[in-house]
Parts: structure tokens; C-alpha cells; sequence
């Protein structure tokens, strides 16, 4: 069925058909009838971290519900999971349109969003208005584009004060491309700053919840030591890998379309090697103790077995959702029921 669907919401362009299917997913009929046909549930796929129990370990990634606009159709969906943002203290309108750009070719997407979003109060204020969610929320968090880098501190903070009550965990953004000089705040001494003084804020309110790292695809294997390194010396509780990749290589689409698209973070398929390398290398040398989200590349069901072999204990989607739709959630999770009665 979706696969028609697809085909209608290709036909239009691409951040259209995003804002339709946000607003489809709002409306009570289109959710029961999701819930129907996709919603799958079974104990053995609970997840225990950080003291907080998922139903499933597949959830959906920042990107897609910016706003907290269609919370609760994500568990109708059968996402354990959603991560609402990226946030940012104040109002922003992102970058010039168009912004976001399909590679079909590559089961692929450019986006240079710029962290679009009606601000960190709006988004608060919804959650607010929602009252108790039955799903598992957390909170993307960035800083505003104009907010010089030795100023993000404020910024991160205000968005973690006024998230803290409505979220369970909380994801630090410090890898988006399409923000100026964003990625600049993964250096050491500054990302080793700003996590200190989130723990600060974290450990001064009374139910300190989970904070963790977002990261870049791009970064070399010394700059993921200094990652691990910073982690466990600010002790926050874990790290997603990966966000969109700047890099264009081993496309299928056609350089000169690529050019015409312009700059951007690339998601989809081809991400899943590196982001998969990257679970691993970081599961590897922490020897465990490090809980990572995988997300990057997931468009089938043995792409989120490999993320989970690799060292993942949840993964995320939102390209490969985009290209596969909702039964690629409850394909992935009756392969994980399958596998635990088998063991």
C-alpha cells in the first residue's frame, strides 16, 4: 500500500510532502487506521536504559517531527521511540527553500534545513498541551544560527531547562552541517565544556535525565577517541551515530544533478557503511559501557540487525521510513521477536 502512496507524495516536493504527512498523522481516522495495520508489539522487545523502559528498540529521528505536531502518532506508527527538534531557544525560519531534495536513484536525501523550528517555548508549550505521551520522547537540542559558538552555552541550557519536564532524555546537536561553524562545537575543549556545564544544569533539577551526543559520520577515528574520552569524563549516558555526511561519494545520481542540489547533509542508504563503522569502532573501544543509538542507512530489516550486532541498543529511522514506510518498523521488530524465541 505505501508504496502507492509513495508514489503520490514523490510526485510533489519534498518538503510539501513532509508537511502533508505531518498533518495526515494529526488526524484521529488516519491514526486508528495506522494502528490497525501497523502497530506490533511483543515483551521480548523491551529495552531497560538509563532507567527508562522502551517498548521497541526502533525509534524515529530528529528531523522528522521538529515541532512535537504528531507525538502520539508515532506510537500508532509502532516507534518506541521519537526524538522531536532539532529545537533552538528561539523562532527560525531555516534556510532558503528549496532545502530538501530526494536522490531516488540512491534511496538518498540532501537536506540543508538549517534547524528550522517555531522555538523552544512553542514546542513546550505543545508537550504541555499533550498531557501524558505514550511513547518515549526526547529532546533534540541545537543552538540558534545568528548564537556566536562561545555563546552556545546559553543556548543549549535554555533548551534543556525548558524541555526538562516534558522529555525523558535528551540529545545534544552539535553535528549538523547546515548550521555555520556548528560542527566547530565537536572540538574537544569546547564539546568538553558545554556537556560539563549541561551536567551542571542536569544535576542541579531534581530528576536528572539521560543526555546524549549526537556526532558526525565525518570524523576520524582519532576524533571518535577524543569523543569517547570527553563521554566518559562528563558522564553523560550516550552517544547517536550518526547525523547526515557532507561526503558525495559512490552516488548513483548523476554529478551534475548533485551539483544543481547544492550543499547539505546526506541521509539515507548510502550512510549505512560508515555510520555502521562507526557503531562498531565506538562500541569496540569502550568496551560496552557506552549505550549508542544507530542511526544512518537503515532501509531494510537487515540494516538494523547489523547496527544492533555492531553495538547499537536502539537504532533510529527517517530516510529509510521516508523510502520504505511504516512497515518497515514492524518488519524490523517481528525479525527481533523471531530472533529471541529462536534463542
Amino acid at each position: 500500500m505505501y508504496r502507492w502512496l509513495r508514489k503520490l507524495l514523490f510526485l510533489l516536493e519534498p518538503e510539501k510532502a513532509h508537511a502533508l504527512v505531518l498533518h495526515g498523522l494529526r488526524l484521529p481516522a488516519f491514526r486508528w487506521f495506522l494502528r490497525r495495520m501497523y502497530h506490533f508489539e511483543h515483551p521480548s522487545l523491551q529495552r531497560t536504559l538509563w532507567g527508562i523502559t522502551f517498548p521497541n528498540p526502533v525509534g524515529l529521528a530528529a528531523g522528522f517531527d521538529k515541532n512535537a505536531e504528531a507525538v502520539a502518532a508515532m506510537a500508532d506508527l509502532g516507534f518506541g521511540f521519537v526524538e522531536i527538534g532539532t529545537v533552538t531557544p528561539r523562532p527560525q525560519p531555516g534556510n532558503p527553500r528549496p532545502r530538501l531534495f530526494r536522490l531516488t536513484a540512491d534511496e538518498a536525501l540532501i537536506n540543508r534545513m538549517g534547524f528550522n523550528n517555531q522555538g523552544v517555548q512553542a514546542v513546550a508549550q505543545k508537550l504541555r498541551q499533550q498531557g501524558p505521551l505514550p511513547i518515549i520522547i526526547a529532546g533534540n537540542i541545537g543552538k540558534n544560527k545568528d548564537t556566536p559558538n562561545d555563546q552556545a552555552v546559553r543556548d543549549y541550557e535554555k533548551c534543556f531547562r525548558e524541555l526538562y519536564p516534558y522529555v525523558d532524555f535528551f540529545v545534544v546537536n552539535v553535528s549538523s552541517p547546515n548550521t555555520p561553524n556548528l560542527r566547530e562545537l565537536q572540538e574537544k575543549d569546547s564539546l568538553q565544556q558545554l556537556l560539563h556545564h549541561l551536567q551542571e544544569v542536569n544535576h542541579s533539577l531534581p530528576h536528572p535525565r539521560p543526555i546524549l551526543l549526537k556526532i558526525a559520520p565525518d570524523l576520524s577515528f582519532a576524533q571518535l577517541d577524543d569523543i569517547l574520552s570527553i563521554v566518559q569524563q562528563t558522564r553523560i549516558h550516550g552517544i547517536v551515530a550518526t547525523n547526515t555526511t557532507t561526503s558525495r561519494e559512490g552516488l548513483h545520481t548523476s554529478p551534475e544533478e548533485i551539483a544543481r542540489m547544492g550543499p547539505g547533509g546526506l541521509s539515507g542508504r548510502p550512510l549505512r557503511h560508515r555510520s555502521t563503522e562507526i557503531i562498531r569502532y565506538l562500541h569496540q573501544k569502550s568496551r560496552g559501557k557506552i549505550p549508542i543509538i544507530g542511526v544512518g542507512g537503515i532501509h531494510s530489516v537487515e540494516d538494523a540487525l547489523e547496527k544492533l550486532r555492531a553495538g547499537a541498543s536502539l537504532v533510529e529511522l527517517f530516510t529509510g521510513f521516508i523510502y520504505r514506510g511504516p512497515a518497515l518498523i514492524k518488519q524490523i521488530k517481528q525479525a527481533l521477536v523471531a530472533q529471541s524465541i529462536k534463542k
